[in-house]
């Protein structure tokens, strides 16, 4: 009876132990989830313009990827053509996935803006633009500008320019029309344990693009640009 009673109480000392740790973890992950957030809009607070008209014009937009066909991408790419039309960049670099055989963000992107009547000269394609961090980093260092135009969803871009914030690139956003569905809600859901990871990724880790390569010169005299079949 003893050896019993000593076992049910190693075991619950063990589940309140276990209870504790859960709750600290549990804690922990809502604090964590609620810093990075306050940080991300906080840091982009006034750097984000729904208004075509009333953003400032810089010289090149960066255009963030999403998959071919969905509502991200058509929302995004009609933003991308309007601030173009209205004089607000000169040119459009376009950085999405190329990293799966018959995947390709960026040439999509292409495409998609050409038949929204942007030139083919005025559209420079980064491939290699696997997350927001590469995206945002490798416009400074591998295609030289540090004064840009990130153009994606509202939630999208104030990530983005927090994230420029901590490696020296002066950003503002242009915000694509988002999506009020359930689709939309699960995405800024996702959102939240998105801007844990760049906290983790900038502020701890320092992380740098998977890939740089070399320099690419955004302009009229440029032997790169964004082909259309690579």
């Amino acid at each position: 009876m003893l050896r019993v009673s000593a076992r049910f109480l190693r075991r619950l000392l063990c589940s309140r132990r276990m209870f504790r740790f859960v709750c600290f973890l549990l804690f922990a992950a809502i604090a964590m989830i609620f810093f990075a957030n306050r940080e991300i809009v906080k840091a982009s607070q006034q750097l984000t313009w729904n208004d075509v008209d009333a953003i400032p014009a810089r010289n090149v937009g960066l255009l963030l990827g999403a998959k071919p066909g969905n509502n991200y991408f058509a929302r995004r790419i009609n933003a991308a053509a309007a601030l173009f039309h209205a004089g607000k960049v000169k040119w459009l670099l376009v950085s999405g996935d190329n990293g799966r055989k018959n995947y390709d963000e960026s040439s999509g992107m292409q495409q998609a803006l050409i038949a929204k009547g942007v030139p083919a000269s005025a559209i420079f394609c980064d491939y290699a633009g696997f997350s927001t961090l590469d995206s945002v980093v490798r416009t400074n260092k591998v295609f030289g500008e540090n004064n840009i135009t990130i153009i994606s969803q509202e939630f999208h871009n104030q990530r983005a320019i927090w994230l420029a914030k901590q490696y020296s690139i002066d950003a503002i956003g242009f915000n694509a029309p988002d999506l009020e569905n359930k689709r939309g809600t699960y995405t800024r859901l996702r959102e939240k344990l998105a801007r844990v990871s760049a906290l983790i990724d900038a502020q701890i880790f320092h992380r740098q693009p998977k890939y740089l390569g070399p320099t690419v010169v955004i302009g009229p005299n440029s032997e790169h640009g964004c082909p259309a079949t690579k």
